[in-house]
């Protein structure tokens, strides 16, 4: 018989950043204000969790609005018609003491590509409700080009004005699903 576990993702004591280069000289930080995601493991620990992540592109919040309208349009994620990013583990491993590599399906503005991201497990802590609480930091880099966000601009040197790579930061909570019990 399978030990299977649900774990969901806290949103309050969760954040999802991204960084991206600017006119090559300084970086632009992000993030996504809503998003919702789970593991499923098989018994004790991590290993081999299934893992599934949605973000609602409609979130992002670099703190300039007009920055986020234009990142919300067909220059990049075309929000309308891709209103999530997703992402489906194939593989959680642990590589040594609290370090995992996590790969997986990455699914933005309607291309699914493969992705590798570093995890690290920062531990577990009874919130002092109850319930018990695992940490995990999640870091990697994307090209921002493979999923079809090719806007770009040249400054007056004729540099690029963005970046292609795009650093991924997300620092995730995450509480075991415990079902109600009807009487």
């Amino acid at each position: 018989m399978k030990n299977l576990t649900t774990w969901v993702i806290d949103p309050m004591h969760s954040e999802v950043l991204f960084k991206i280069k600017h006119l090559v000289i300084s970086t632009v930080t992000g993030s996504f204000r809503k998003f919702e995601g789970q593991a499923i493991t098989n018994g004790a620990g991590f290993d081999n969790a299934k893992v599934h992540f949605e973000i609602d592109v409609k979130s992002i919040d670099t703190n300039q609005p007009q920055r986020d309208e234009h990142l919300q349009a067909g220059d990049f994620f075309s929000a309308d018609a891709y209103p999530k990013i997703v992402f489906d583990s194939t593989s959680f491993v642990k590589k040594s003491g609290s370090d995992y590599k996590m790969t997986g399906d990455l699914t933005l503005k309607g291309v699914t590509k493969p992705v590798e991201l570093n995890v690290e497990y920062g531990g577990s802590e009874n919130n002092g409700h109850g319930v018990v609480k695992h940490g995990f930091e999640i870091t990697g880099t994307i090209n921002r080009m493979e999923f079809g966000m090719t806007w770009n601009k040249l400054t007056d040197t004729g540099g690029l004005g963005l970046g292609e790579d795009i650093k991924l930061i997300a620092n995730i909570q995450v509480a075991e699903l415990v079902e109600a019990v009807a009487h």
